[in-house]
């Protein structure tokens, strides 16, 4: 096992996350949705050239361990029959033992110009006529099964096949149909997303099935700005190198995020904070309860990535723009950030003086 990574590592070198200046808002938000998936998946937008794929790519460093059935290509949960393949789950009925294997959680990159059957797996109709077996070669989807799905210029990307993503990734299954014939398979991930707001926006209900949204823009001060550029050229000269120098923090990172997420399930988040979360969306005129949700889960998940087990109202402020502010009706006129308009409305809920 270690001897595939170090292949990997010399195929292709990833910057380390722990190495990245800046851009807290956007690593903050991948962070929490490896910690409780169920957040939604994010959204990254920003100018060209701010290190959105560079940091989306170095996660994968920091993903910690499940547990899966060996040679399984949904990477099925021994555990859990909703996230098992069908083929796992008749395999358990039959009272057969699986094997287990222990596997990172796994990335998978969508090109921009994929097919459908590429995503979403093909059926060989041929060998299902011929030899009466569902033949099932699967796609993407099944590989992201229970990880990253990570999609580049989201923005450019065939509507229909945004459509697709948005709901496998909302509902955790996905079924391929042709000629009859009928296979379903879980695909439970993490939806991220980035692009530039030049190349166009997305539209507000595909926008609105992120669970949340980062911003990031170009780092302005000149300091900062010098120490990327340095970190970059160290990095191109010599990777492992590099790379060594961060393996500690690394490490403590991912076992803060695996802490984090056995902790989920011990945080609490008391009513009178939950009824705030609510008058907030209510006040923003947000359509429907995803932000409620997705607020929610998120102050929960910052909470157990911090060690602790109560919800505060300093946590809520801090992820909630990151919760809502792509959930708000576009004002043409309007002067003020959609992130700031959320947090205005924050303080005068939670009382807090101007």
């Amino acid at each position: 096992m270690s001897n595939v990574t170090t292949q990997e590592e010399q195929s292709r070198p990833v910057f380390p996350f722990t190495a990245i200046v800046g851009q807290e808002e956007m690593k903050l938000a991948l962070i929490l949705n490896v910690i409780d998936p169920k957040i939604g998946g994010v959204m990254i937008m920003g100018d060209r050239g701010t290190g959105k794929s560079t940091t989306v790519r170095a996660l994968v460093d920091l993903l910690p361990e499940i547990q899966v059935v060996a040679n399984d290509p949904f990477n099925s949960d021994p555990q859990d029959p909703e996230l098992m393949s069908q083929d796992v789950r008749e395999r358990v009925q039959a009272n057969e033992t699986l094997e287990v294997a222990s596997r990172k959680i796994t990335m998978v990159d969508l090109p921009l110009g994929a097919t459908e059957d590429r995503v979403c797996g093909t059926i060989d109709i041929e060998k299902a006529l011929t030899e009466g077996v569902k033949a099932f070669e699967p796609g993407l989807l099944a590989k992201a099964n229970r990880g990253i799905l990570y999609v580049d210029e989201v923005n450019l990307l065939d509507d229909h096949l945004v459509d697709v993503l948005l709901d496998s990734a909302a509902s955790g299954w996905n079924t391929v149909e042709r000629e009859g014939i009928s296979i379903s398979h879980p695909a439970r991930f993490i939806l991220v997303g980035s692009g530039n707001p030049e190349e166009g926006e997305l539209r507000p209900q595909l926008l609105d099935r992120f669970g949340m949204h980062a911003q990031i823009g170009t780092v302005k001060e000149p300091n900062l700005r010098v120490q990327i550029v340095e970190q970059r050229s160290q990095f191109d000269e010599s990777p492992a190198e590099f790379r060594s120098t961060y393996l500690v923090s690394q490490q403590e990172l991912t076992n803060q995020i695996s802490a984090a997420r056995a902790r989920l399930k011990d945080v609490t988040i008391n009513y009178d904070l939950r009824v705030k979360i609510s008058q907030i969306c209510s006040e923003l005129d947000v359509d429907g309860l995803r932000g409620d949700i997705v607020t929610n889960r998120a102050s929960i998940a910052l909470t157990a990535f911090e060690g602790r087990t109560e919800v505060t109202e300093q946590d809520i402020f801090r992820i909630i723009p990151l919760c809502l502010r792509h959930r708000l009706r576009k004002d043409p006129l309007a002067t003020i950030d959609s992130g700031d308009r959320v947090l205005e409305v924050f303080k005068r809920v939670f009382g807090y003086e101007e």
